[in-house]
């Protein structure tokens, strides 16, 4: 492909699903305070490429995640939310040898959280290549998929997965989106690069913060190393400054929108469902960056991986003065 990356021509009945993810779904316990000083816990479900399947599915797109759950209550609460949510699971596994993760949040500083993972063995990490095969036959093949660093980074079989999937999207014509999301805890900068740099080749949209662009190229201008390396689009995430989108034809840049920050986790998987979003409903660049950075909003302003994400009627209502009444 050449300049930003679009859908396939002739998106719509002719695939199985919008948009593919794959990765590992976790029970969430979410504490006010240091675990330490006990208390309650809040439980739900949180994970990257779930996370961005929800904001999807709100939007009014058909998405499916492929993932591993434990036979467990936990992993039955991710399924069950899953299904709520109007995400496809029907070629999601349940491994009834390996638990559930689980990822703990405790509120520390203002809007600052400490995050630790309970995910070693668990069932997510079981994802394998014969998970996702079965995804790309011509009844199923999505308009896009949707892979991170994350789930490349849980082990040699979720690589496989990640390459498997990519490589069946390339040959079936699939645009192919990846997030760095590079997790310091899940593994380093060099092993994250190592990684991901050879599937460069393969991807159509790269998203990324400013930050992580270093594990994809060691340039001193890693946008400019990534267009010249053939990838057509790099988006990058500045936080609270916005975003930008880069590809042979330029660079547009989208402020953030102005909301209390409430919470930062799942901002950024927000912001990739958005704008995924755009790209389906095939808007222009500034379209999908806005629309990006709206779900990012969202996600920021409310608690929770992706309670708080909009559906589609909801994307205007940032656009009301703060404090409004909207009847």
């Amino acid at each position: 492909m050449t300049g930003s990356p679009s859908p396939a021509a002739g998106a719509g009945s002719t695939y199985g699903v919008d948009v593919l993810t794959l990765g590992e779904t976790m029970a969430a316990f979410r504490a006010p305070a240091p675990l330490r000083l006990g208390g309650t816990l809040s439980l739900s479900v949180a994970g990257a490429e779930s996370n961005v399947a929800i904001g999807l599915s709100r939007l009014g797109h058909r998405v499916r995640w492929i993932g591993v759950t434990g036979a467990d209550e936990p992993g039955e609460l991710i399924r069950r939310t899953l299904r709520a949510e109007g995400v496809d699971l029907d070629l999601a596994r349940v491994d009834p040898d390996a638990p559930t993760g689980l990822i703990l949040f405790e509120a520390r500083v203002g809007d600052i959280s400490r995050v630790t993972y309970y995910r070693s063995g668990s069932a997510g990490s079981r994802l394998g290549p014969e998970d996702v095969s079965p995804a790309f036959t011509a009844a199923r093949t999505p308009q896009i998929l949707h892979v991170t660093g994350i789930t490349a980074g849980l082990g040699e079989q979720p690589y496989a997965a990640v390459v498997t999937a990519v490589e069946a999207a390339r040959t079936a014509g699939a645009l192919v989106c990846l997030d760095v999301n590079h997790r310091q805890r899940v593994w380093s900068v060099d092993q994250a690069a190592a990684a991901l740099r050879p599937l460069l080749p393969s991807v159509d949209l790269v998203v990324a913060s400013d930050d992580e662009l270093a594990v994809l190229t060691d340039g001193p201008d890693p946008v400019a190393a990534l267009l010249g390396a053939g990838v057509p689009e790099v988006v990058v995430k500045h936080g609270g400054q916005g975003a930008t989108s880069h590809s042979e034809r330029g660079s547009v840049h989208a402020p953030a929108r102005t909301v209390p920050v409430v919470d930062t986790v799942g901002a950024g998987d927000a912001f990739v469902a958005g704008l995924l979003s755009g790209l389906l409903d095939r808007l222009d660049v500034a379209g999908r960056l806005d629309r990006a950075v709206t779900t990012g909003a969202f996600a920021v302003a409310t608690r929770g991986d992706w309670e708080g994400l909009p559906t589609r009627t909801e994307l205007s209502l940032l656009d009301h003065a703060p404090g409004s009444a909207v009847r």
